[in-house]
């Protein structure tokens, strides 16, 4: 039996911001990813918790 990943609160969400460019973050919850249009970066969601370090993001193309 698989466990489904933990739920990120949606009011939470709405207030987090990217840390590069303090734009809005779009949430992939396929992905489990927090996605940056504007610096085309995907954060990560894990055990939902985001984690907005630019380091762990992925670059999108």
């Amino acid at each position: 039996m698989t466990k489904a990943a933990p739920q990120t609160d949606p009011t939470v969400l709405e207030t987090l911001v990217c840390p590069e460019t303090q734009g809005p973050l779009t949430y992939d919850s396929e992905a489990q990813e927090l996605i940056s249009k504007k610096a085309k970066l995907a954060f990560p969601v894990r055990h939902g918790i985001p984690i907005l370090l630019v380091d762990e993001a992925r670059a999108l193309t």
